[in-house]
């Protein structure tokens, strides 16, 4: 869960971009499922963009679909 001073980073960065790995790592869970937007804390929004670009980077092979 991110906390405020997090959070406010999240959404002031302007474009979600599907090739930046580590901070879309941030939105999934351990078994490589995205993570809500209750549990993430960040506006609906911002959670759709970042919901598209986890799956782009799935299918461009970046981001695994299951966690083995």
């Amino acid at each position: 869960m991110a906390h405020q001073a997090e959070r406010e980073e999240i959404e002031n960065k302007k474009f979600v971009d599907y090739k930046d790995v580590p901070y879309l790592r941030q939105f999934m869970n351990p078994h490589a499922k995205i993570l809500g937007k209750k549990r993430s804390g960040i506006s609906a929004s911002r959670q759709r963009e970042i919901a598209l670009a986890i799956k782009r980077a799935r299918y461009m092979a970046l981001l695994p679909y299951l966690a083995a």
